[in-house]
């Protein structure tokens, strides 16, 4: 398992994707996929308004790493993961739904480091085909690879249908937050935020591994909890890297510099420097994450508050601390020995990686 998907697994997870969403629409695609139409469709719509714009963003790349955790827990089972291939696609197509309505929602300007979709080719066109992706990933299922049996389908969509509602009320909670001037969170709370939202398409491919392979009861809820905890580790990675980039110090990072702090999110950082800096430093802390339109001296001057604070090296540590423990929930389960040191080699280095 590559820190990716790797080039053959990348081209296997571009070949799935594509039968989902082709990068050219003809009718027969839209016919297979949403019947016969009643009376004509329009392929040249559908192409501007959903391929287009979906493989804009996925064209850019991006870690896949839910995709190879799949494939490698398939694989980790000792089932043949061939059969398998296309599921890999679910993570995938679900994740790049998440980013483009998360974009709107925040009102970032960048993407894996071009602008994002919303605006290039407008609001209305981002959150329409965000929203398709939580759908169209279904039509996997009912094509129904490796041909599995009625109740384990059934298992795998109740299953998704379970983390894309989490992902939702993750998703609430962090939309409210980031909405408050007050920074009036704890850390138990956040890290509930983060398993809900971030957590979600983690959990989502480690359960839909054991459920397609008919894993007992309790290696699904260990591969969860191991993708839980690798999750919320990555996270809070992610917003110590976010930091970091903005300082200069982390270069092709693919976000814009200090979007955390610009889009006033109550990171774990943030939560702790609010616990721990003097009254004057929180007051000051919480105004520049409300300002909105924050410039490079605030950000600068939030990123100071922060490290004077202890709360990035404190960040830094309780990723690691999570990832020790999703190590633990690993150990747990009966997997073959190759694919065990390759997802333990990913989860440390979600934690240790510098991009």
């Amino acid at each position: 398992m590559s820190h990716g998907v790797g080039t053959a697994g990348e081209e296997r997870v571009t070949e799935a994707i594509g039968a989902v969403l082709p990068t050219t629409i003809d009718e027969q695609y839209l016919a297979e996929t949403f019947g016969a139409a009643t009376y004509e469709y329009d392929t040249e719509a559908v192409q501007r308004s959903l391929s287009d714009p979906v493989w804009e963003l996925l064209d850019r790349g991006g870690k896949r790493w839910r995709a190879t955790v799949f494939r490698t827990l398939v694989e980790g089972f000792r089932a043949d993961p061939e059969p398998y291939a296309p599921y890999a696609a679910v993570p995938e197509l679900l994740h790049t739904g998440t980013l483009l309505v998360d974009d709107v929602e925040d009102g970032a300007s960048m993407r894996r480091g071009e602008p994002a979709i919303h605006e290039q080719y407008g609001v209305d066109i981002a959150l329409n085909a965000g929203n398709a992706l939580y759908f169209l990933p279904m039509t996997i299922l009912r094509r129904n690879p490796g041909d599995v049996d009625g109740d384990t389908r059934l298992a795998a969509y109740e299953m998704i249908i379970d983390e894309l509602n989490r992902a939702h009320l993750g998703q609430s909670l962090d939309i409210h937050w980031h909405n408050e001037r007050e920074i009036r969170i704890d850390e138990a709370r956040y890290l509930e935020m983060c398993s809900c939202k971030t957590g979600s398409l983690g959990r989502l491919a480690a359960r839909l591994a054991a459920i397609l392979t008919e894993q007992p009861p309790a290696a699904e809820r260990a591969v969860s909890n191991w993708a839980r905890d690798l999750s919320l580790a990555f996270q809070i990675s992610d917003d110590v890297l976010d930091i970091e980039s903005t300082r200069g110090a982390v270069e092709g990072f693919g976000k814009e510099a200090g979007n955390d702090i610009r889009e006033g999110k109550k990171t774990l950082l943030v939560i702790h420097a609010a616990e721990h800096a003097p009254p004057e430093d929180v007051a000051r802390l919480e105004a520049i994450l409300d300002a909105g339109d924050t410039d490079r001296r605030e950000i600068e001057e939030c990123i100071d508050i922060l490290d004077e604070s202890g709360s990035i090296d404190y960040a830094r540590q309780r990723a690691r601390e999570l990832k020790n423990r999703a190590l633990d929930h690993l150990d747990a389960v009966d997997l073959d020995a190759d694919a065990a040191r390759e997802l333990a080699a990913f989860t440390e280095f979600a934690v240790e990686r510098e991009v």
